[in-house]
């Protein structure tokens, strides 16, 4: 990653899933006064000068507080206070500097997310969506039923929070806030010392009088305190610190970090266990349905007492069957029916509707065929109960299924989430840069520009800029090279990496939501909540399922029942003792009970949660649906090299011994050598040289220890093992020792790059004793994968930074003809557009492997 400067301190380290920043202004202090964000299109944006022109030009506007403009995407981000400046000012800004705007909110808007309880279907998203979008002040609102979530654009001048719950509400579901547009930098606190209901207001009043504090939500009961603050002012420990001092010397007030339990997880377990027991609960009952009804009344004559007539033709079993049913009907069954209520009240069908009338009309003709059975000694009639009861059974295992499989998403992202660390190292600087004090602390009361130490072999705990010390990152998790990458004062480090070797001290820019994983995360959940192409087909169709679905019930009825009045098929096809109107009343009760499961608008967004969901797990970030169905119509796939054909860690391949040396004494030289250095070629070489000692018999008890050792940044090291000059590096480092290169050693460095591979040779006393060849294994499956491509009709591109030479031998090892060497991360996503434009529909395959 480039070195930077201070203006991008800010600069978010990961394009959030909207937009791609890639730079931002300074903050501007306007004391207490509260600001607001808006998001709109930019068009004409054709490089990154426009975006900085564009930053420029909103930036030097009084009242602007923070620009973001992706070049790729042609979208801008901008903080304002809007007691000083209005969006038609910032519309009207862009515009006069020479490009179109598109998507400009002409007024405010706010967003929320919601968690909606109690949908079963398309129909439910669909009546809960246009619920939503009748508020006034709502602008737009998307409702995902896999994640049973809603995302609620609105005008906070208009409407708020409170009255978006209140309409889901009377739609006939549940909804929870789950954040709004202040609550990115939210902090819970435990309070203690509290003595007096006085107590309280005190600790609020402080903290509301604290520059950058949004809301303060104080709960009485439990002395706990909600903070949301922003983070260009304030912190976690400042906001601690304000809170002890609000007792002014008399009062003692303290506050801990409180983490409050995960409400959605939560929420799950208790869904899962829900569904589990009504499904349990109903194989009680329907299983000896079934048993009376199907397989009893077959084994004849263990099935005889079944047929013991209790009075009149009404015989044992089917009592037993109507008693059994009934619990399973109206009791277990009870959903279907407060779900059929919310659902007719708003003048829509779902899933509950069908079930409910399915079930009842299974019900109750089975019903009326018991009692004209009690009532008549020559009616035989036959009922329908284990209809009923295993319909409701087979529906409540779909249920505890489709919620399973929702947990699994879950944890998918709450392993994303845990790759942070729980705790940091802060230190304590003087204004000369001494340190003067080190403390452990959570990573939750991290703020901005805190000074962190991260030691060997530990995870970046947020977003940052080195001010201090040299190692190497591995950053596969964000960037997909695995190869660790080199920092020193002034490079960017991301959380949730790791940190290889040396110690860093790093200051923090990004913190909490705003890190990159954060955005991660934020990234799967969109791709979640958005909906596919296919699945608003379903949803337009599923707005007419349930109608079509009757509508086709009453024509089957009608079909059967008006031929049998006028005679129309012969009399024999009606059963005994029955009559046309009961055998149509039959055959619509069939199609009303096919039609229960209403799989259609369920099965495309339970699919998109659980791919995206998987893939996330597995290091693959899939933007939502959209991108799943135009999978099919792919014909090129493009490949980033590090990480994705290759391992993505070096490993040395070969060994070239020169004469007048033995392996063995190449060998213990280089190991001796190589054991000082931290970069990752020389703990590839070092491990490759410990394995040729054990093949050839040796294996020394202690490493011989290295006198005058020396780095030689970019070439290699040097030292005195025993009484002998070791050189160990690249050629470069031989020239400057003077150590001669023949004909056969040249030869050979050019044969090894030719392969892609790095030379690293070891000279012992002026001489060149032996090479180790080094490179970034492909992948075994990576050829493999290509040639199924490739039979598929889908050619293959790669797109790398590294150099030509390299990419042009792993693309040729991996049957890949088409390569694009030497390229940035920003000329990658140029590179894809420019293929898309010519008119290939393209996958960017782009692996994160996580460290864990």
């Amino acid at each position: 990653m480039e070195v930077n400067g201070k203006d991008d301190l800010k600069a978010p380290l990961l394009p959030s899933s909207d937009s791609v920043p890639v730079s931002i202004s300074h903050p501007i202090s306007y004391g207490d006064k509260k600001t607001k964000m808006i998001m709109f299109k930019i068009r004409g944006i054709k490089c990154a000068s426009c975006s900085n022109s564009i930053e420029s030009v909103l930036g030097n506007l009084s009242g602007v507080k923070s620009v973001m403009v992706s070049p790729l995407e042609g979208q801008a981000v901008v903080r304002y206070v809007p007691d000083l400046i209005t969006v038609k000012m910032i519309g009207d800004a862009v515009k006069d500097s020479g490009f179109e705007v598109d998507e400009f909110p002409e007024q405010d808007i706010a967003v929320c997310r919601l968690r909606i309880k109690g949908m079963a279907c398309t129909s439910c998203s669909e009546s809960t969506e246009r619920a939503l979008l009748m508020v006034e002040g709502v602008r737009k609102a998307v409702v995902g039923l896999a994640l049973e979530e809603a995302k609620v654009h609105f005008d906070p001048n208009i409407t708020d929070t409170d009255h978006i719950i209140e309409a889901v509400e009377d739609a006939g579901f549940g909804a929870d806030l789950i954040s709004s547009g202040n609550d990115v930098n939210k902090l819970h606190l435990k309070l203690e010392g509290i003595n007096s209901p006085e107590d309280l207001p005190v600790i609020k009043s402080s903290l509301e009088s604290l520059e950058g504090v949004n809301h303060v939500d104080m709960d009485l009961k439990d002395h706990k305190v909600t903070v949301s603050y922003d983070p260009d002012f304030t912190g976690p420990r400042s906001l601690i610190k304000c809170i002890r001092e609000a007792g002014g010397g008399r009062n003692f007030y303290h506050a801990s970090l409180y983490i409050p339990p995960r409400r959605r997880e939560t929420e799950k377990q208790l869904e899962i266990q829900m569904y589990r027991n009504q499904f349990l609960w109903t194989c009680l009952f329907s299983i000896p349905v079934f048993i009376f009804s199907m397989v009893l009344p077959m084994l004849p004559p263990y099935g005889n007492w079944l047929d013991y007539k209790v009075h009149n033709m009404l015989t044992l079993g089917m009592l037993l069957r109507w008693i059994l049913c009934t619990p399973v009907q109206f009791i277990i069954g009870r959903r279907f029916y407060v779900g059929s209520y919310h659902a007719l009240r708003r003048r829509s069908g779902n899933m509950d509707v069908l079930v409910a009338l399915g079930t009842n009309a299974a019900y109750f003709y089975s019903v009326y065929i018991s009692i004209k059975a009690l009532t008549s000694d020559t009616f035989e009639g036959e009922d329908f109960f284990e209809t009923s009861a295993m319909l409701i059974s087979f529906i409540l295992l779909g249920k505890y299924l489709e919620v399973v499989a929702k947990g699994k998403t879950s944890d998918a992202l709450a392993k994303l989430t845990d790759l942070a660390p729980d705790t940091a190292y802060l230190l304590t600087m003087d204004d000369e840069g001494n340190v003067i004090s080190e403390m452990e602390i959570s990573t939750q009361l991290l703020q901005r520009n805190d000074i962190i130490k991260i030691v060997p072999g530990a995870k970046v705990p947020i977003d940052g800029v080195v001010i201090n010390g040299q190692s190497h990152v591995n950053e596969s998790m964000i960037t997909g090279e695995a190869r660790p990458i080199a920092k020193r004062p002034g490079d960017k480090v991301i959380g949730g990496t790791v940190n290889e070797n040396g110690c860093l001290m790093v200051r923090a820019t990004h913190v909490g939501p705003e890190t990159a994983l954060s955005q991660i995360v934020q990234l799967v959940e969109a791709a979640q909540l958005a909906r596919a192409p296919v699945q608003k087909l379903a949803d337009r169709i599923s707005r007419f399922f349930v109608p079509t679905v009757v509508l086709a019930a009453f024509i089957t009825w009608l079909g059967w029942f008006v031929p049998g009045e006028a005679g129309m098929y012969p009399k024999s096809w009606i059963p005994k003792d029955m009559d046309a109107f009961e055998l149509a009343l039959q055959f619509g009760i069939s199609v009303l009970v096919v039609a229960c499961p209403c799989a259609l608008g369920l099965a495309t967004p339970t699919a998109v949660m659980v791919a995206t969901g998987k893939g996330a797990s597995q290091g693959v970030l899939i933007k939502g649906g959209n991108a799943l169905e135009k999978a099919h119509k792919v014909n090129a796939v493009v490949f980033d090299k590090t990480g994705t054909l290759t391992v993505g860690k070096p490993a040395v391949v070969s060994a070239m011994l020169f004469p007048k040396f033995s392996m063995e004494e190449l060998c213990d030289v280089t190991v001796a050598a190589e054991s000082n250095s931290e970069h990752p070629l020389a703990k590839a070489v070092v491990e490759h040289a410990k394995k040729l000692n054990q093949k050839f018999g040796s294996q020394p008890e202690h490493v011989t220890e290295v006198k005058d050792f020396e780095v030689h940044p970019g070439s290699g090291v040097s030292g005195i093992v025993g009484d002998r000059r070791v050189l160990v590096g690249n050629k470069r480092l031989m020239r400057v020792f003077n150590v001669p290169i023949g004909s056969e050693i040249e030869n050979h460095i050019s044969e090894t790059e030719l392969l892609a591979r790095t030379c690293v040779l070891v000279a012992i006393d002026g001489r060149v004793a032996g090479a180790f060849a080094v490179t970034d294994p492909v992948k075994p499956e990576a050829e493999r994968v290509v040639s199924f491509l490739h039979s598929m009709g889908i050619s293959s591109i790669m797109v790398t930074g590294d150099n030509w030479a390299t990419a042009t031998a792993i693309a040729k090892q991996v049957g890949i003809q088409k390569v694009f060497a030497e390229t940035d991360p920003l000329g990658k996503a140029d590179k894809v557009k420019d293929l898309q434009v010519c008119s290939f529909c393209m996958l960017y395959v782009l692996s994160f492997h996580r460290s864990t």
